[in-house]
């Protein structure tokens, strides 16, 4: 459901495909017969082509999207180190786990990948074709905008596992939709539909599966031809406003707009509403 993947040799282009279109970087998980649980080094590649978003001017979106009927049904455990740990897999294997192992796998995993969504300099959009488990919910719930097909479910599925969640959920979830709502997905684990997601306020909008493409793709081009900078810095206050006292984030904000005021974009707008046209903007 993307633009036609880049050439490439490394077998990885297969398991994360990516495409960049009209300012779009596109990344699909494919691995539709695992459902998309992630490998160590899918995630790797995903962190990566992240970080070249930041970095590319060229780039002013970036979709996340999956092949199959999984967009992401968690971390692939099956290759982990000492029989798999949460927060996903990592290279090597066969050493006895030692304390701080797990959390130290955490850190450098999962959270690693929840955080470069989260700082990604670009907006974000997660276009959820399926099921979205574990890892995979939270890297939903990590994006700017969530658009999910009918079918599309998301399940906290640790608790099922006996496991406390990870990947940023329990930071993510309750600024999403509030500490009890949060618990009640978290301590029960059970599967929310598309549209209960939509109505909890973790999905922005629910769309029939053959109409996911078309609505991400406008709204990533909506985003393409905006303000980047703007965007950036306004994901960078939102992201920061629950953590922040009232002086500290109006004191983040006077600093944004000066930084803002200094970009092309912004001297466009004040131009096109002075002359009373249509802005232009290049992203810079």
């Amino acid at each position: 459901m993307t633009p036609s993947p880049e050439a490439g040799t490394d077998p990885l282009d297969s398991l994360v495909l990516h495409a960049t279109d009209n300012a779009i970087s596109w990344i699909t998980l494919n691995r539709p017969e695992a459902m998309n649980a992630v490998t160590w080094d899918q995630r790797e590649r995903v962190i990566s082509l992240l970080a070249d978003a930041s970095a590319d001017p060229a780039v002013r979106a970036v979709v996340i999207t999956a092949t199959g009927k999984g967009f992401c049904t968690g971390a692939d455990l099956r290759g982990a180190p000492g029989g798999g740990a949460p927060g996903g897999s990592a290279p090597g294997g066969g050493a006895e786990r030692v304390p701080g192992d797990v959390a130290r796998t955490i850190k450098q995993g999962a959270q690693r990948l929840i955080a470069a969504v989260l700082d990604c300099e670009k907006p974000v959009i997660a276009a959820v074709n399926g099921t979205a488990a574990g890892i995979g919910a939270h890297l939903a719930f990590a994006c700017d905008l969530v658009i999910a097909a009918e079918q599309a479910k998301f399940i906290e599925v640790f608790v099922r596992r006996g496991l406390v969640p990870d990947g940023g959920g329990a930071y993510l979830l309750p600024r999403l939709i509030g500490p009890q709502r949060a618990k009640e997905l978290m301590f029960f684990g059970d599967s929310v539909p598309a549209a209960d997601a939509e109505r909890l306020g973790l999905v922005n909008r629910v769309v029939p599966a053959d109409e996911l493409e078309k609505t991400a793709r406008a709204w990533a081009e909506r985003l393409a031809t905006g303000p980047t900078r703007a965007i950036a810095l306004t994901k960078q206050l939102v992201n920061a406003a629950l953590e922040s006292d009232r002086a500290t984030a109006f004191a983040a904000e006077a600093a944004a707009q000066e930084i803002n005021m200094t970009t092309a974009d912004a001297k466009e707008g004040v131009a096109s509403f002075v002359e009373r046209r249509s802005p232009s903007y290049e992203g810079r």
